[in-house]
């Protein structure tokens, strides 16, 4: 309350006599006013505040105005405190105290209209001594209720929000009993209608803020300044942030509504009061969430951030609607700005996967034409980026506008139109900003393996390699319902093309040597098959067939679809060509060891072989043969 100086200091009924001569009464005789006839002083006040005239100097004042102020007195150094006054034995009493009290508060502003005059200054000062005073209890009253729910949360431990005892701590907050919340309307009604509508609100705006705070507190949330955000590790941030979202939600959907149905009750009488007092309050609580948020948007950005700011993004842009409308509106563009930054950081982490990309140029390539790591880290991190498809095509179109549009920060974003989702009709891709994120850094990635397929010094282990890491990419790609949508289907139709392509390249640079040794050309002169030739194209075919084995056996397909075709169509070219070459010219040698000299397979054994490619078996290459 305000400390009142001079006169104002002077005790409840010992002001000077002089005073109270100069009043109209006496101070000594405040006992012998009776509170019967209260009723009739309010009455003669009225009459009186109603006829008094707008002039420079005040009027001479009545008796009943000295009377009122010193029965006024002797009522309210009665109470102790001012609660008992809500007792229902003390209902009658309490309607005159307020009674008297208003028309004393009536009395002060009127009076305070005329130009300052010792003839009512006495009065002036003990009418405003004893409103002071009724104020004085009535906000100790207020302040004492409100602070009930401090008692309950100190002995309840609180659970996170999706907790078991959820629901408990949903119905417990706030804690306030219906005849509570009754009492602090009334408080609430007296102060303001007194003239402390100021006084009323700091005191329930400090401790409903503190209140609510506590109970973030409690359910997990610190407070973390921007420096410890910068120094935490990534997996203890990224704990925090869970909570942050998770806590976010729940505030929106269930504390604030809850503290906003609080207010409402306690002062419904002033709706327009209690309007800017949750106003304030959720503002000051959704400031705490964007200084978090603001935190975390200025830390080191990384790959791996990325799905948590998607996570934080989402969650503010979905609560936006609930809360906004109800935020100061000074926070207003803040709430907006924190999304933006959000989104731009997502945009940012996404797009440096390009860079990624760029920079993987080691000159060492992967044993036996396995996958790339690249290759596995780009596409496992791009089917769990497109689970958020929606969310980055609204923040790379977002972000495409503020360059375009100049968007002011802060300002609440408006897209034009549709964000263009999924490939068109045709199949192709549609030419939205991720869109053409994502075929960037599919193109990038195709040129990248492109490059790192010429390190083999085996033309056909390069085919491998690409073979393996278009099919990973398509499986990929097929297996996500998000990137398959994406890309389109013209895109899949290109890559089972390039797959065919890189399946011929590997035919043609190993087995067409093979299948040269089995060539009629040169066998026969005259009719006759000339056998030193013969002899040289088993010799060769017998060698050539060893090394592929030898090599080839090593090499990993690691899908077993694509191993399976690559084996049954070098079999479908090589067995046949094999079995007829092998009939047509096996009895030109003699039987026995001049047979299991040159005719070294059978074509079953061939078939054998052949069952042993791209298994990565290094041992399988070192098995003898018959």
């Amino acid at each position: 309350m305000d400390k009142i100086s001079g006169e104002e200091n002077v005790g409840l009924g010992k002001l000077e006599s002089t005073e109270a001569k100069s009043n109209g009464g006496d101070s000594d005789n405040s006992d012998e006013i009776p509170e019967s006839i209260v009723p009739q002083l309010l009455e003669d006040v009225d009459k009186f505040l109603e006829t008094l005239p707008e002039k420079t100097q005040p009027p001479q004042l009545p008796d009943c105005v000295d009377s009122l102020v010193k029965v006024t007195e002797k009522m309210m150094a009665e109470f102790s405190q001012f609660k008992n006054i809500h007792e229902e034995s003390e209902s009658e009493r309490r309607v005159l105290i307020f009674g008297c009290l208003t028309r004393i508060s009536k009395l002060i502003n009127r009076l305070n209209e005329f130009n300052p005059n010792p003839s009512v200054a006495g009065i002036l000062n003990r009418a405003t001594t004893v409103l002071h005073l009724a104020m004085s209890l009535l906000d100790n009253e207020f302040r004492t209720m409100l602070d009930t729910c401090f008692a309950f949360y100190s002995r309840t431990p609180r659970a996170e929000p999706e907790s078991e005892s959820d629901n408990k701590a949903d119905e417990d907050f706030p804690f306030y009993t219906e005849d509570t919340l009754e009492k602090l309307s009334k408080i609430a009604t007296a102060m303001i209608t007194l003239g402390y509508e100021k006084e009323c609100s700091m005191t329930y705006n400090m401790i409903r803020r503190n209140a609510f705070n506590m109970e973030l507190d409690n359910l997990g949330f610190n407070k973390i300044s921007i420096e410890d955000v910068q120094k935490m590790h990534w997996e203890s941030l990224e704990a925090e942030i869970i909570c942050w979202i998770q806590l976010l939600k729940h505030c929106s959907s269930v504390l604030l509504p809850k503290e906003h149905s609080l207010c409402d009750s306690v002062f419904h009488r002033f709706p327009s009061v209690g309007k800017a007092l949750f106003s304030d309050l959720a503002s000051a609580i959704i400031a705490r969430f964007l200084n978090f948020a603001e935190a975390v948007t200025l830390t080191r950005r990384s790959a791996e951030k990325l799905f948590k700011f998607l996570d934080m993004y989402e969650t503010l842009r979905d609560i936006i609607p609930a809360v906004v409308e109800t935020l100061a509106t000074g926070i207003k563009p803040e709430v907006y700005t924190a999304k933006t930054r959000l989104g731009e950081a997502a945009v940012s982490i996404f797009s440096d996967l390009e860079n990624s990309i760029r920079s993987d140029n080691g000159k060492i390539p992967v044993p036996s034409g396995a996958v790339h790591p690249l290759t596995r880290y780009t596409m496992n991190y791009l089917k769990y980026a497109c689970e958020y498809a929606v969310t980055l095509e609204e923040v790379f179109s977002l972000q495409r506008q503020r360059k375009e549009k100049n968007t002011a920060t802060g300002e609440p974003e408006k897209l034009d139109g549709e964000i263009p989702t999924g490939a068109n009709e045709d199949g192709t891709p549609k030419t939205s900003p991720f869109s053409m994120q994502l075929n960037t850094i599919m193109d990038l990635l195709d040129d990248n393996l492109e490059i790192k397929s010429k390190l083999y010094r085996d033309t056909s282990l390069g085919y491998v390699f690409l073979m393996n890491n278009g099919r990973y990419i398509l499986q990929k790609i097929k297996g996500s319902e998000e990137i398959n949508d994406i890309m389109g289907a013209t895109w899949c139709r290109k890559r089972s093309s390039d797959l065919r392509m890189y399946h011929k390249g590997y035919t043609r640079e190993t087995w067409s040597r093979l299948l040269n040794c089995m060539s009629l050309d040169g066998l026969q002169n005259q009719g006759k098959v000339a056998k030193p030739m013969l002899k040289e194209r088993f010799k060769m075919f017998n060698n050539v067939i060893d090394e592929i084995h030898r090599t080839q056996s090593t090499w990993v397909v690691s899908d077993e679809q694509l191993q399976s075709e690559l084996r049954v169509s070098v079999g479908a070219l090589v067995i046949p060509a094999y079995r007829s070459f092998l009939g047509r010219f096996q009895q030109c040698f003699s039987s026995g060891r001049q047979t299991e000299k040159y005719v070294k397979y059978q074509p079953e054994d061939i078939e054998n072989l052949i069952e042993e490619l791209f298994d990565g078996n290094p041992n399988s290459a070192s098995r003898k043969r018959p």
